[in-house]
C-alpha cells in the first residue's frame, strides 16, 4: 500500500491519486528465494563467518555473476576478507565509483560486485551478468541513527508504534528495492538469497514477504535452490 509513502511526504488520501502496477516478468519460473534456517541470528553490524561461507557456497553454484549486498560498511569488509579466496574476480565497493564498478561488473564474466546501500538501488544488470543476489541480513536502519532515532521518538510521542511504524516499513521497502537487482528483463533468471531466517522465524517477517512477488517459489534448502539453478539454467 501506499500509506507509509503518503504520510513520510505528508500527504492526505484525498490529496492524490494512486495506481499499483502490476510486474512484467514470471517470478515463478524466473526466481527462486533462499532463506536458510541454520546460520546465527544476526547480531550488531558485523558479519558471521558462517554467512559468508554460506555466500561462497551460493556463488560456486551459479558461478559467481554475483551481487553480494550488505547492510554495513563493516560487513562489507569482513566479507571481503572471508571471500578473497574465491576463484571469481571480487570486485568492492569503494574501489572505484559506482558507475565504473557496474560497468566493470557487466563485463568480467564470473564477477562478484560487493556493496552497501548504494548498491541496493538504482542498478541495472539485465542478463547472464548478474545471476545471484546474496543479501546479509534484514536492512533495518540502526536506531542510533540520529534521523531514526528522532522520527522513532517523534512517533513514540505522537503515540504510536516506532518499530512497526517507522523501522519496519523502510526495512521492507529497501529490500524490496535489494530483490529488484535480480530479475531486470523477461528471460532473466536467478538466485536471491536472504541470509537471515527471521525473514521466516518473525511474526514481522510477512510484511517483508509480503512486498516480494507473489508466487515466488522459497526454499530453505541449498541444495534444492542449486537442482533449481540447474534446471533452469
Amino acid at each position: 500500500g501506499f500509506a507509509y509513502t503518503r504520510d513520510r511526504l505528508g500527504l492526505r488520501t484525498d490529496e492524490v491519486d494512486e495506481l499499483a502496477v502490476t510486474s512484467p516478468f514470471d517470478y515463478r519460473r524466473q526466481a527462486i528465494l533462499y532463506v536458510p534456517h541454520d546460520l546465527p541470528v544476526p547480531s550488531g553490524d558485523g558479519l558471521p563467518p558462517e554467512v559468508a561461507a554460506r555466500a561462497a557456497e551460493l556463488c560456486a553454484i551459479t558461478g559467481g555473476r554475483a551481487f553480494l549486498l550488505f547492510t554495513s560498511h563493516r560487513a562489507l569488509e569482513q566479507a571481503a576478507r572471508l571471500l578473497a579466496r574465491l576463484p571469481f574476480p571480487i570486485l568492492r565497493q569503494g574501489d572505484a565509483p559506482r558507475a565504473a564498478l557496474v560497468d566493470r561488473f557487466r563485463a568480467t564474466p564470473g564477477a562478484v560486485l560487493l556493496g552497501t546501500g548504494s548498491f541496493w538501488e538504482g542498478v541495472d544488470v539485465p542478463g547472464d551478468a548478474l545471476s545471484l543476489v546474496v543479501i546479509d541480513k534484514l536492512p533495518f536502519a540502526p536506531h542510533t541513527d540520529p534521523l531514526v532515532a528522532a522520527r522513532m521518538q517523534a512517533c513514540a510521542d505522537a503515540g504510536g508504534e516506532p518499530f512497526a511504524t517507522i523501522q519496519l516499513p523502510a526495512a521492507a521497502i529497501a529490500l524490496k528495492q535489494g530483490f529488484g537487482r535480480l530479475i531486470r528483463r523477461r528471460d532473466d533468471r536467478g538466485i536471491v538469497a536472504v541470509l537471515d531466517a527471521r525473514l521466516v522465524t518473525r511474526g514481522y517477517g510477512r510484511v517483508f514477504l509480503d512486498t516480494l512477488p507473489t508466487g515466488l517459489p522459497r526454499s530453505s534448502a541449498l541444495e534444492q535452490v542449486r537442482r533449481w539453478w540447474s534446471m533452469a539454467s
